[in-house]
């Protein structure tokens, strides 16, 4: 027995259990998020929870008969286990890349650098895997998120605004309603043609494939072949002999500066994707500051009750982005907050002083 086990505390053990508790929870999490994929990622989470069961086993052997009866994790963990049991979505390895990047066994004697050593590459191992779920929603999420935070932000801000110059309650909420119909019209066409535009460049930045039919006819000696590569961003040196090398094989090989240039389309989506869920989540968030005036709030109620609606509107949208982009949900969700109170507070203190202007 080392001197460590000898000198043991209650408090050692209380630790070492809940460690066991969150590998044993770690485990399962990447086992339940392998049996919803196939191929290559389900062989990393495989890997991955094989990984935490090395761990687990550490603090068993440490433990021994000290080891009591299973603990219950946090509820952090276990909020993450549930949702990869219930939907295994990128949302899960975003949690998991942070849960990952927590680990305190770096600063725990207890813990082998192994350990400590594993936990951090495995926080790299599921950014990996995250970034592959981010890339695919990236257009269409950025899309809906951009709709709905700016629906709630500038219909609350225009509500507030022109209730504050006092006008009727009616003439509020028909502003609220015409500022999220144009609103989203205005979001949808501007997400139409943002992303039409950018596949449109995109497109254009392709090689022309027709260009290999005329490599037979090229003079080898100018080579006007290396001009393409140069334009590429290849250097001249590289791009003579790159150029001599297809001359020789009469196969136009895809070209590494060529494939950097130009984005993978599915990562921008589609032009009618954006644009449609452009409109709907802008007027989805555009209709919460409209709801206490069209259930007959009034006054300062309707101002109170629409500020909290879409505070609490904001504070999820704010979540949903730091989760997806793997940074503090809180600090998300409070930043979304300020930057929409602020401007609506703006608004409203204009629309008092309008008012008290024209009164």
């Amino acid at each position: 027995m080392t001197e460590r086990e000898r000198t043991r505390t209650k408090a050692d053990i209380r630790r070492w259990r809940r460690y066991l508790a969150a590998e044993r929870a770690e485990a399962a999490v990447y086992r339940d998020l392998a049996s919803r994929r196939e191929g290559q990622d389900r062989d990393i989470l495989l890997a991955l929870a094989e990984a935490e069961g090395r761990h687990e086993q550490h603090w068993v052997d440490l433990l021994g008969d000290d080891i009591g009866a299973p603990l219950r994790t946090d509820l952090r963990t276990r909020l993450l286990g549930w949702l990869a049991r219930s939907f295994g979505s990128v949302f899960v390895l975003a949690l998991a890349q942070r849960a990952e990047a927590r680990s305190p066994y770096e600063k725990d004697a207890d813990a082998t650098d192994a350990m400590a050593a594993d936990e951090r590459i495995h926080g790299e191992v599921v950014r990996g895997l995250a970034i592959r779920g981010r890339l695919r929603i990236s257009g269409t999420f950025r899309a809906a998120v951009f709709g709905a935070n700016d629906g709630l932000v500038s219909n609350l801000a225009l509500v507030l605004g022109v209730g504050a110059t006092g006008v009727p309650p009616a003439t509020v909420l028909f502003t609220g309603i015409a500022g999220l119909l144009a609103g989203a019209l205005s979001m949808g066409a501007g997400e139409y043609v943002s992303v039409r535009s950018q596949l449109e460049l995109i497109d254009a930045a392709k090689p022309d494939p027709t260009a290999r039919a005329v490599l037979p006819n090229l003079d080898v000696d100018a080579n006007e072949l290396a001009l393409v590569y140069r334009a590429r961003g290849m250097d001249p040196d590289a791009a003579e002999a790159h150029a001599s090398d297809v001359l020789a094989t009469l196969h136009l090989e895809a070209d590494p500066a060529a494939t950097d240039a130009s984005e993978d389309v599915d990562t921008i989506g589609t032009a009618w994707g954006a644009a449609i869920s452009s409109f709907f989540f802008f007027a989805s968030g555009a209709v919460i500051p409209v709801l206490p005036y069209l259930f007959g709030a009034t006054g300062l109620t309707a101002v109170v009750v629409a500020s909290v609606l879409v505070g609490l509107a904001l504070l999820a949208t704010g979540t949903v982005v730091g989760l997806l982009s793997g940074a503090s949900p809180l600090k998300r969700a409070l930043r979304q907050l300020a930057i929409g109170f602020g401007a609506a507070a703006a608004t409203y203190l204009l629309g008092l002083a309008f008012g008290t202007t024209i009164g």
